[in-house]
């Protein structure tokens, strides 16, 4: 046990959205079987408490500290293998925007996108058909104006309905930009939301946002107060421990 200890002293990384480091508590009087350490993880994502276990650790989280740093205490519960470097940690839960195209929508696919999100365990907070007018779609793509292509986007977004949604849960901006593929469908994953329905860039089908700050200018952007619904999937517990 000792030394399995004392193969995570000192290890650090990214993981879950924190970044990690992982030191030896002071008191060294503790039994082997409740060998202390002390974790130290500052929040990336946002989150305010953390929970979780990896292989045979389980630990929870003290105060916050102003900085979004937070010291967590773990007991040791087995021997690890010295090549156990990270923890699993809890995301913090995120929103993302997610708008199936003109495209998307005159192709019935409206229902087997909703189905891919669904399965996947997030929540549905917002869900509206809609038809953009172009000052709206031009600001969604703000960042996008000096693209050469950006006209042509603006009128593609505009062209039709498009169908909003918000979609709720633990890392859901990064697990949707995989649900979703690259930008070009012919790079696209097969099994993605684009590799299996698209062919061009110019008709890929869906849009989410890259990143939880985006997701929340763009939520802003097509939903007004009120028209999100905040509820709980009475099958969360089997999704999220």
């Amino acid at each position: 046990m000792a030394n399995s200890v004392a193969a995570l002293t000192g290890a650090s990384g990214i993981v879950g959205g924190l970044q990690c480091s992982v030191q030896r508590s002071g008191n060294s009087n503790h039994a082997r079987s409740q060998q202390q350490l002390c974790l130290r993880a500052k929040a990336l994502g946002g989150a305010s408490e953390f929970s979780g276990q990896c292989r045979g650790l389980r630990w929870d989280s003290s105060t916050i500290a102003g900085d979004g740093s937070c010291f967590l205490s773990l007991a040791a519960r087995r021997p690890l293998r010295s090549s156990s470097r990270f923890f699993a940690v809890t995301q913090a839960v995120e929103r993302s925007y997610i708008m199936i195209k003109p495209d998307g929508v005159q192709r019935g696919l409206v229902g087997e996108i909703i189905t891919r999100f669904e399965q996947k365990g997030f929540s549905l907070k917002g869900l509206k058909l809609f038809q953009a007018p172009k000052e709206l779609a031009e600001e969604h793509y703000t960042e996008l104006q000096e693209k050469p292509f950006y006209p042509e986007l603006v009128k593609y977004i505009v062209s039709g309905p498009v169908v909003g949604m918000v979609w709720e849960g633990p890392g859901v901006i990064a697990s949707a930009r995989k649900l979703i593929g690259a930008t070009n469908p012919l790079n696209a994953e097969p099994g993605t939301i684009r590799g299996d329905f698209g062919i061009q860039s110019g008709r890929n089908v869906i849009h989410g946002s890259d990143s939880p700050e985006n997701g929340e200018r763009e939520i802003a952007l097509w939903f007004k107060e009120g028209e999100l619904v905040e509820w709980t999937r009475t099958i969360k517990p089997w999704i999220i421990e």
